[in-house]
């Protein structure tokens, strides 16, 4: 990946979290929810609630309110029930985006995830249209200057599968998503604090879209993540609005 432009992507990323922070609630609620409904609401034998919990956590989600919706979601008390759809289409230059969501009308949903496409240039696609361009896997990438030789030896000493540092110096751990939490805790308990740790869907490979070009797929991106249905819009563009 083009380093520089990976990180400032990154960056937009996080500053658009923090633009919407009073709807990241709604969002982990219903991760939560599905993680409960389909794994069992014991954290400690359901690693995707696990990673649910934690990120309510760090939204500074009262505990009572998690419980309350994991109660909800294993039938303990009355809620409504999410299921989950992806879909899958294409940006600006042929890019590839899967928007993953979580809803209780997908009549709704997929009319808004279609309108977004066709208003800012995209393309909805078929099921399975872009998804084998990406890989299910365990990320953690840390700042420039982070110390690559320390987090190189952590992380493979707790099973990561390969650790890369880009053109910028970020540094990416990549892990299985059943070894992400051990190598996570390795890795804090060293004292280093990754910038993103998630379970994600990445490229295998990128398109670089710069000028206008990168203009246009930011919009189309951030609409996408505007909506509510929306949980995790991934994609393979390297963006350079400049």
């Amino acid at each position: 990946m083009a380093g520089h432009s990976k990180w400032a992507n990154i960056q937009h990323r996080k500053g658009r979290q923090d633009e919407k922070r009073q709807r990241i609630w709604t969002r982990v609620v219903r991760e939560i929810m599905v993680a409960a409904r389909t794994g069992g609401g014991d954290a400690t034998a359901n690693p995707r609630l696990r990673l649910a919990i934690e990120k309510a956590k760090a939204a500074n989600m009262p505990a009572d309110t998690i419980k309350r919706n994991i109660d909800k979601a294993t039938g303990n008390l009355e809620g409504v029930t999410y299921e989950e759809i992806r879909y899958e289409g294409y940006g600006i230059g042929g890019a590839a985006i899967i928007v993953d969501t979580m809803t209780d009308n997908r009549v709704r949903t997929v009319a808004e995830v279609r309108h977004v496409f066709s208003k800012y240039g995209g393309n909805l696609g078929t099921e399975g249209s872009v998804a084998f361009q990406f890989q299910n896997v365990g990320q953690l990438i840390f700042a420039p200057g982070t110390d690559e030789e320390k987090v190189m030896e952590v992380a493979l000493e707790a099973g990561a599968d390969d650790v890369i540092t880009d053109d910028d110096g970020a540094i990416e751990v990549l892990t299985s998503p059943t070894g992400f939490e051990a190598v996570k805790h390795a890795l804090e308990a060293a004292g280093l604090a990754p910038e993103v740790a998630e379970v994600t869907m990445r490229a295998e490979n990128t398109i670089d879209l710069a000028g206008e070009d990168g203009q246009k797929m930011q919009k189309l991106l951030d609409m996408l993540e505007d909506l509510d249905d929306v949980q995790e819009v991934f994609h393979n563009a390297v963006i350079d609005e400049a």
